[in-house]
This record gives structure tokens, C-alpha cells and sequence, in this order.
């Protein structure tokens, strides 16, 4: 087993080098999480770590999904095959970009619920995840046969709160379900105090700076064996801004620091993958960031999991260190299978009925409330008043789009600086409709309990208005029919179809669109905004194409030049 003494880890009483690379499983197809697991032990590496998120396992409470990308033991079972070890982080917070933290929406349905703290209603859901979980694991520890030999203990708690009764619950849990092994807790430098724990090795995040980091540990626990979990070899980006790229020798020479001093590590992303559907985060600080569809995070493997330069730069240090296996001898990986027309379309409104579910309440309600965790809520009233009225935006989260008596007016989003809006309603009676869009929960600080949809009622004209319908657009069910109804207004869905006789990856450019979803075959590949840009192509994996008869559907959230997209293939990050 893995222990630590002396300021050093020791795995089977010698001295042990953890070498690990970060890769989710949540964020690749099966199919290709060989071929990455395969580079990463090209480079020279020893563990494979991922986070494992909550929501992407109870999506709704009660109901598990362990199967497909959810499949975590078969993820376990494949890194085993191949030799490597692996590390797990299953705190039911685990930030990592993704929506709410890993954090189910469901639980937003309780306003008198504390997340990440030890209120009982909070760890009673959490001990029935883990009840499904946890033992799930226990075959695969290291002294059990199996690869894993660490778990962590939440995530990065210390930037978060103080709570150490809820820390200590997690180390009760695990010695419940019997996973005796070893165990850490991971935090900036800056805030190891409150995230640690006293019986429970400290271990860091950060992307540079190894010295005056690992200064700050030996003072709170004076010879700590030393780690790095999240070595920041990139970053994420966000929805108006850049591509973030870090140089290949910047990396390698803080990776030459690291392996200088003989301390663990692992590269935080080895290999990011992509957000696949609608389960990007967002960071809330000064404004909100929602995070891109793609987490290439300019990581060692490109999003579509090709070899970089940044990877063979780590991989020449690590050679001046140990010996390192030969090169991975890549074949080709994309295709450019070229322009797809889009001949089909069908108006969300003329398909509303059949791929939503529909509520009704006297007030609008949040989509935590219904019992809607992403995607698009539509919210309908009447109006019986004439003329113009003023209504703040506010409480529209994220992204709304306007309409009265089927006619677009306005388009509100939550980082406007203008929130007060005027709008004109021409009859004595109207139809107001507000389509609003979760552009992803922050998973990050202050704003974790961050609802969405209208998260409270309209102060329209100086009156409340009463009795409204919302419907629920998860999209998980696409419209079957298209161009049998009439009306022609934004959101629309555009199909067509291709063939893909090589099964290879391919990018999606959807230039001349503006914002909103793709699909291929039913499976949501993410979202586009083209005039926000930095992503201009969404990754579509080979695995997910059929030899022939590939339905691809756009939905538009607002306007469109075209009705053709491009398969290419190559990325446009930026």
C-alpha cells in the first residue's frame, strides 16, 4: 500500500515518485479512454487520477447511472490492464469547470439546505450517493487487487469553508464502506489551514511558484510528504474570452523543479476531454464566465486526444530522470468530411408539446423548483395591459430571449449593465414568453447555490402578473417530425444527414449560425456561440458516427445565414 513517512511516500516500504495524469472519464467516449490511457503510460507515467461528479452519477435523486461514460469501474478496470495505478477524487463537490461542482440541482430544491457543510439534511443525501458509490470501490484498492491506491477527501475545502466536522464525516464514511486506503485532501497554498486535515496528508494545487508553495506546507505540517494534485499545466476558457495557452518549456521547467526535488505530481489536465451536453460550469466573480464546450485545457493531448509539443517537452525532462517508454506511434485521427445541408427545420414552438414536459404554477418558478436541472425553460403568461412597460431583467438567469404575441423584442443576459427594460405591448390582451437558458451553474466560490430560469416573479409595470405555464427543454428527446408546422421563428431546429464509411473524428463548424446545441445521432455535443467565440468548432469523437445515416441537428437559438455546417478536421480554439 501507499504510506508516508519521513516527508516521503513509500509504496510496499520503498521509496515511490507518484507520476500521475489527470483524465475524467465523464469527459471522453468510452471508446476512446484506452487510447488516452495508452499515451499517458507512453509518456512515462505511473497513476491515472479523475474526479468523480455526483451529478453525472444521481442526475436525479434515487436514480444511478453507472453505465456508457458513466461507467467508472470499467474506467478502473481498463487503467488496471494497462498497468497504471490510479487515484480517485470522490467528493460530492469536485469544481473541475464542471456544472455546479459535480453538485447535484436537485439539491437547490431544499432552500434550507446547506451544501458542503455537516447540516444533516445535506450529508443524508450525500451517505445515500455513497451507499451506491463507495463500495463500488472497495474490489479495486490496491491491497484488494485492484489499481487504486488514494482517495481524496473533498476538494479544495479550504477556499471554501470551515467545517470540520463535515471533513471528518467524509473519513467516517469511507472507513464505513471499508476503503482502507490512503487518504489526502488537496488546496491552494493560500488556504491548506482551513482544508486540512490533522491525521490526513495536506497536499497541493498550483501551477508554478514549487518553492515558496511548498514552503508554506512545511510550516503548517512541518515533514509532509510532498504532492502536487493539480499541477496547472493550462487552463480553462470562457464563453467572450481568449484561448488560454501556457508554452510547452514554461511547463517543462517548472516540471524540471518538481522532479529536481523529488516530489509527486500530477499534471492537471494530462488530457481535458470536452464538456459534452450541458454539463459546462461557470465561474461568478465580478461578472459571470460560463466555461466553453471543449476542456482542452491546452493540456499534454489536445481536446481530440492528439499528441502536443507540451507533452513531449515533460517527456524529455522526465527522460533525464528515469527511463521512459518508446514513443506512442499515433495514426490518423480526423477527417474532413465536408458540408452537411441542413435541409429540414422545425420551430421549437411548433414542437414545444412533444419534447418538453409542461408545469404550471401560479408564480414562475426556478428550474430547481419544477424539477429541471439544464437546458431551456419557456415561461408563458397573459399580459391585459396596453402600451409600454418597464420590467428588470434581474432575475432572468442566464440568458433570456423576449417575446410578446410571438414577435422577438429583447434579449437580456445576466452580465448586462443595463437591467431595466422597456417593452411594448400592443394589444389589450397578450402573450408573454420568455425563453431562458442555463448557461451552467457556477462551480467555483461564493455563488454555488447559483438557481436558474426566472428565479422570482416579474415586477412588470408596477404590477405583479399571475398563472403561469413553463415548459421544461432538456432536450433529451429531439423532434421526430420537421416542416410540418408554420411557424418560422427562432429557436428553430435544422437537420440533415451524412455518411462517415472511416468512423473518424470530426469538427463541427457551424459558421453563419449564431448560438446553441448540435447533436449527432441524439447525443448533444454542446454548445456553439460563434459571435462570442473564443470555440468557432465543437469535437465530434469518431466513436459516436455510424457508417452511414448520421442525423445531425442544430437548434438556433437566434439567427442564421445558412443552412449548411462543415465537418472538418481540425479544432478552431481561438
Amino acid at each position: 500500500m501507499l504510506t508516508a513517512k519521513n516527508g516521503s511516500f513509500y509504496f510496499e516500504g520503498e521509496p515511490f515518485q507518484i507520476l500521475s495524469g489527470g483524465m475524467h472519464y465523464f469527459r471522453t467516449v468510452p471508446e476512446q479512454w484506452e487510447d488516452r490511457l495508452q499515451k499517458l503510460k507512453a509518456l512515462g507515467l505511473n497513476t491515472v487520477e479523475t474526479y468523480i461528479p455526483w451529478n453525472f452519477h444521481e442526475p436525479k435523486k434515487g436514480q444511478f447511472h453507472f453505465s456508457g461514460m458513466a461507467n467508472i469501474e470499467a474506467f478502473i478496470e481498463l487503467a488496471h490492464r494497462l498497468g497504471l495505478y490510479v487515484i480517485l477524487r470522490p467528493a460530492p463537490y469536485i469544481c473541475a469547470e464542471w456544472e455546479m461542482g459535480g453538485l447535484p440541482s436537485w439539491l437547490m430544491a431544499d432552500k434550507n439546505l446547506v451544501l458542503r457543510s455537516s447540516d444533516p439534511a445535506f450529508l443524508g443525501h450525500v451517505e445515500d450517493y455513497f451507499a451506491e458509490l463507495l463500495p463500488k470501490f472497495k474490489k479495486h484498492l490496491y491491497q484488494n487487487g485492484g489499481p487504486v491506491i488514494a482517495m481524496q477527501i473533498e476538494n479544495e475545502y479550504g477556499a471554501y469553508g470551515n467545517d470540520s466536522a463535515y471533513l471528518d464525516f467524509f473519513k467516517a464514511q469511507y472507513e464505513q464502506h471499508g476503503l482502507d486506503t490512503f487518504l489526502f485532501t488537496s488546496d491552494g497554498p493560500d488556504f491548506i489551514t482551513q482544508g486540512s486535515m490533522p491525521d490526513v496528508t495536506t497536499t497541493l494545487n498550483f501551477g508554478s511558484r514549487v518553492e515558496e508553495s511548498f514552503q508554506a506546507l512545511d510550516a503548517f505540517k512541518p515533514d509532509s510528504p510532498k504532492m502536487v494534485t493539480e499541477f496547472w499545466i493550462g487552463w480553462f476558457d470562457y464563453w467572450s474570452g481568449e484561448h488560454t495557452v501556457r508554452s510547452g518549456d514554461d511547463v517543462a521547467s517548472v516540471f524540471k523543479e518538481i522532479m529536481e526535488k523529488n516530489i509527486s505530481v500530477n499534471f492537471y489536465m494530462f488530457h481535458g476531454g470536452t464538456n459534452f451536453g450541458f454539463m459546462n460550469g461557470a465561474n461568478h466573480y465580478d461578472v459571470y464566465y460560463p466555461t466553453i464546450t471543449s476542456y482542452d485545457y491546452d493540456s499534454l493531448l489536445t481536446e481530440g486526444g492528439a499528441i502536443t509539443e507540451k507533452y513531449k517537452a515533460v517527456k524529455k525532462v522526465l527522460s533525464e530522470y528515469r527511463e521512459v517508454p518508446a514513443d506512442f506511434e499515433e495514426s490518423v485521427s480526423a477527417k474532413a468530411y465536408g458540408t452537411v445541408t441542413l435541409a429540414e427545420s422545425a420551430s421549437l414552438f411548433d414542437v414545444l408539446e412533444t419534447i418538453s414536459d409542461k408545469v404550471e404554477h401560479i408564480v414562475p418558478r426556478s428550474m430547481e423548483d419544477i424539477g429541471q436541472a439544464y437546458g431551456y425553460t419557456l415561461y408563458r403568461t397573459t399580459v391585459n395591459r396596453l402600451g409600454e412597460l418597464k420590467v428588470s431583467s434581474k432575475d432572468i438567469r442566464d440568458r433570456g430571449f423576449i417575446y410578446i404575441n410571438g414577435r422577438h423584442v429583447a434579449t437580456t443576459y445576466i452580465n448586462d449593465e443595463e437591467k431595466m427594460l422597456k417593452l411594448d405591448f400592443p394589444e389589450a390582451v397578450n402573450t408573454l414568453e420568455i425563453l431562458v437558458e442555463n448557461m451552467g451553474r457556477a462551480n467555483y466560490g461564493e455563488h454555488l447555490t447559483d438557481p436558474k430560469g426566472l428565479v422570482n416573479n416579474l415586477w412588470l409595470g408596477e404590477q405583479y402578473f399571475f398563472h403561469w405555464d413553463m415548459f421544461k427543454v432538456e432536450l433529451e428527446q429531439l423532434p421526430e417530425s420537421y416542416g410540418a408546422g408554420e411557424n418560422s421563428r427562432f429557436p428553430k431546429f435544422f437537420r440533415g444527414s451524412f455518411d462517415a464509411e472511416e468512423g473518424l473524428d470530426t469538427y463541427v463548424d457551424t459558421q453563419g449560425f449564431t448560438k446553441g446545441n448540435v447533436f449527432i445521432n441524439g447525443f448533444n455535443l454542446g454548445r456553439y456561440w460563434n459571435t462570442a467565440g473564443p470555440q468557432q468548432r465543437l469535437y465530434l469523437p469518431g466513436p459516436l458516427l455510424k457508417k452511414q445515416h448520421n442525423e445531425i441537428v442544430v437548434l438556433e437559438l437566434e439567427q442564421t445565414t445558412t443552412d449548411q455546417i462543415q465537418l472538418l478536421d481540425e479544432p478552431k480554439l481561438d
